[in-house]
């Protein structure tokens, strides 16, 4: 059964299937960003980075701050670090069962 819940889910994991959206939460799991330093990473103008940005804001990936002018970023969901670290274990055909002290992903066996 499909309810609310798998669609905000599957909404969450729509945000992030984007090139420039994950670069962005791949920086921001570093640190916290100004929206002018997350817009110098990329060759696009300053208004298409704040849509991705608002948008990742809007599904709860990110949170923001405001300090004067500048408006800074930081990554919500902090579990997507590990996830795209996994992800790009993956791509990089290693084995992805390898994961990090600290991360949850291991005990995926105890689970099932």
């Amino acid at each position: 059964m499909i309810d609310d819940t798998q669609m905000k889910k599957t909404a969450i994991l729509k945000g992030l299937a984007h090139p420039v959206r994950m670069s962005i939460v791949e920086e921001l799991a570093t640190r916290e960003m100004c929206v002018c330093d997350i817009a110098e990473m990329f060759h696009f103008d300053r208004t298409t980075i704040s849509k991705h940005l608002a948008l990742m804001k809007s599904l709860g990936i990110l949170e923001d701050r405001r300090e004067g002018l500048n408006v800074y970023y930081s990554l919500r969901m902090e579990c997507l670090a590990q996830l795209l670290s996994c992800v790009e274990r993956v791509v990089l055909g290693e084995d992805p069962g390898l994961f990090p002290a600290g991360c949850d992903c291991d005990s995926r066996e105890a689970r099932r």
